[in-house]
């Protein structure tokens, strides 16, 4: 009987090796959509992150399991920013679970994408029925503010107009657009 492991396999076990508890049980508590929560910690997953080669087909296979939360959170730091497309960026950034989910993914790829701006555009003008959608588009656009504050004032102003903004965020950007215009 083998004993040898894939890499996927070898993920997943030393993510279960390092898994918290507490951090898990605070997670579903807050809301966590994803079934199954090992409660890393950023480091914890930059650590992982930085030890494998940034691959789009494990990237891929992270981001279809949206079960676990750390797969979610993973996928993206994985993801090769030259191998992305604008649509599929926007898939990702369309079916994202959660809250942290989308921080990450801005944060870790989205930001670096030559089409950034764009997409958070496009994102900031999604329907009052998706406010996560709309949220992801504020969060690339706080990434991008010293960018395109205008843009990102001009977005944030707007979220601040519909009658349920995501009106925390919204209210940050402007306040940050501001003071660099």
């Amino acid at each position: 009987m083998s004993t040898e492991f894939n890499d996927m396999q070898q993920l997943k076990r030393r993510l279960f090796a390092m898994r918290n508890g507490v951090v898990a049980d605070t997670l579903r508590k807050a809301g966590c959509p994803h079934r199954i929560v090992f409660g890393l910690n950023l480091p914890q997953l930059n650590e992982i992150a930085s030890g494998l080669t940034p691959s789009a087909a494990l990237a891929e296979s992270l981001r279809a399991d949206v079960n676990l939360r750390e797969s979610a959170l993973l996928a993206p730091m994985l993801y090769p920013v030259q191998e992305l497309t604008y649509e599929k960026a926007r898939e990702w950034a369309l079916t994202t679970m959660w809250y942290e989910d989308a921080d990450i993914l801005c944060f870790k790829l989205l930001r670096h994408t030559p089409f950034a701006a764009k997409l958070a555009a496009e994102l900031c003008g999604a329907p009052d029925s998706a406010p996560l959608a709309r949220y992801t588009g504020l969060r690339l656009y706080f990434n991008l503010v010293s960018k395109y504050p205008a843009e990102a004032l001009s977005a944030a102003r707007r979220e601040l107009e519909r009658p349920q903004p995501v009106s925390g965020l919204a209210l940050m950007l402007a306040q940050e657009a501001e003071l660099l215009i």
